[in-house]
């Protein structure tokens, strides 16, 4: 790797670069895990463990009856539509091992929205959980997949309780649609015709794809982004080395609140942390915060992920407050922003620094993090990973010097072979060897980024460009704020106006508050002219707040 100018500020325990080629698949390196972590718990979900060596035994059966029951072939398409449960992991290893394409699912999209992943992909099986199947019905005549499989809640939580969860779910809650999918078979059955056959490993290679990651669609179609093995191995090698200073194999307890089909939890949660022989936990329903905080009560966790809503939304919990955080040694926030207020916050309830990391699904995801050794720096994205080049470019794709304002533009071996069937959308984001992020940021002397914003959210206020984070920050700061998102309206004065939504948490906030506020911070064509008060921002799966539906909506309210 060059001499680059952040490698000076890298930990000094960190390795500036890792060996890319130490595993030839993802499988290659589960099989390893195995063997050094069997008996040690590999995940829990209300209140069930599964150990590596059941984790190798029912993935090894879920592979069995894709390839031995069922017959299908190496890069066959599966899609996984369901939250964070045991049969998660178990579905996903499975159809890796047995040279399966993992196509990632949002259990809470609609019809029309699995319609598109489904035919796009070309999944030819789908693994859903039983509350979604009948949105998966209304449009079964119209896609392709030859093979339902279809789980319940409780299935694996096992006896009376796994009985018991799915009773409730079903008849009291009032949470599983009635559905009817002919041949569809349960997940039951299929790992126990699964363990009728043996499970041949599928030869893998580092150039195989391993998942179509489909993007969350917020600037036009959703595109499914191909990661290959070599991607996923990379950037698990890279977290992993970046880790290191601070995590010990077999010792860790990792919070997966985030879910498991973001390619943030996946990669960083599911498969790094497998690597270090982590006690993942699993959330399946990180909005009970009251559920989710009793959950977090019962262990001594030491790695928390998540993005900044999540942290915002625990951190005004008082129960949140007396926890033991005696055991935590990293928090990291990626997926959006991390807001200052929220890590300052968050670093005095907890005691640990909040570390800001950086990436996008095309980039397998992390491409930046900041040091997890205590010297990280609040309000950048960090230094790249190993093996990873960053550089800040104008829109004519010239390299700027540090201080200036440019896109992201990524190298690594983690950046993806390209969008699923989309040669003319691949070559749009790619530079030669670089991704273009569609970012906008600073890099400082010392190698460190600063995320200004999403290159298409930029406000054009008189001529001046305004950046929705930096509005964001400071109004997050404001007594009284528990949510904000900002964005951009004509305005025949000055192009655009900024624009406001606040979630309050003190009902009596005005707007003359927060403008006021917002001055004392902003110069003046960076403060909003309107705020309006809501009581929920509409936000993805991962909890980012989606300007572009604050926008939608707006529009709608105002008739323009």
């Amino acid at each position: 790797m060059a001499d680059f100018p952040w490698l000076k500020h890298y930990p000094a325990t960190v390795d500036k670069t890792v060996n890319l080629t130490e595993y030839s698949s993802i499988s290659e390196l589960f099989d390893e895990s195995v063997k050094k972590y069997g008996p040690a718990v590999a995940y829990e979900c209300m209140g069930k463990t599964i150990s590596f060596n059941e984790l190798n035994q029912l993935s090894g059966s879920f592979a069995a009856y894709l390839t031995q029951v069922l017959k299908l072939k190496k890069g066959t398409r599966v899609a996984i539509q369901m939250p964070n449960i045991l049969q998660y992991p178990v579905a996903m290893f499975g159809a890796l091992r047995a040279g399966m394409v993992v196509v990632n699912t949002n259990p809470l999209y609609t019809p029309s929205e699995m319609k598109h992943q489904f035919n796009d992909s070309g999944a030819e099986v789908v693994v859903i959980v039983a509350n979604f199947a009948s949105n998966l019905e209304k449009i079964l005549p119209e896609i392709k997949a030859k093979h339902v499989i279809v789980t319940e809640l409780g299935d694996m939580l096992g006896g009376l309780k796994g009985t018991i969860v799915n009773l409730v779910v079903k008849h009291i809650k009032k949470m599983v649609p009635s559905f009817s999918i002919p041949g569809a078979v349960s997940f039951k059955t299929v790992l126990k015709e699964g363990a009728k056959n043996a499970f041949k490993a599928e030869n893998l290679t580092l150039a195989d794809t391993a998942f179509l990651q489909y993007t969350g669609g917020t600037t036009g179609v959703s595109k499914g982004a191909e990661l290959t093995h070599g991607n996923i191995v990379a950037n698990m090698q890279q977290i992993s080395a970046w880790m290191k200073p601070s995590l010990k194999e077999r010792e860790e307890i990792v919070v997966t609140a985030l879910p498991l089909y973001h390619i943030f939890a996946l990669t960083v949660n599911c498969l790094a942390m497998l690597k270090i022989g982590a006690h993942n936990l699993l959330i399946t329903n990180p909005r009970d915060m009251p559920a989710f905080i009793k959950e977090l009560s019962k262990h001594r966790f030491t790695v928390f992920t998540g993005v900044n809503t999540l942290f915002n939304g625990l951190l005004n919990q008082e129960a949140f407050h007396k926890l033991d955080f005696s055991g935590l040694k990293v928090a990291v926030g990626g997926g959006m922003a991390v807001q200052k207020a929220t890590a300052d916050k968050w670093k005095k309830v907890t005691g640990t620094p909040l570390a800001e990391g950086y990436g996008l699904t095309e980039t397998s995801p992390v491409a930046t993090c900041n040091p997890t050794d205590g010297t990280e720096r609040i309000g950048t994205i960090g230094l790249p990973l190993p093996n990873t080049e960053i550089i800040i470019v104008d829109d004519m794709g010239i390299t700027l010097p540090n201080g200036e304002r440019g896109e992201i533009c990524i190298k690594g071996p983690q950046v993806m072979k390209g969008y699923w069937n989309r040669p003319k959308d691949t070559a749009e984001v790619m530079m030669g060897e670089w991704f273009k992020s569609g970012d906008i940021g600073i890099m400082d002397n010392d190698g460190f980024t600063k995320i200004v914003d999403r290159k298409k959210e930029m406000i054009l206020v008189s001529g001046f460009n305004v950046y929705p984070n930096e509005v964001e920050d400071a109004i997050a700061s404001c007594p009284g704020v528990l949510e904000v998102g900002v964005i951009g309206m004509p305005d025949p004065k000055s192009t655009e106006k900024v624009v406001a939504y606040v979630v309050p948490k003190d009902k009596s906030l005005t707007d003359k508050a927060v403008i006021d506020h917002c001055h004392e911070f902003l110069t003046n064509y960076k403060c909003p002219k309107e705020v309006y008060f809501t009581d929920e921002l509409p936000k993805s799966n991962v909890g980012k707040i989606l300007r572009r539906k604050i926008k939608e909506a707006h529009i709608e309210k105002i008739g323009a």
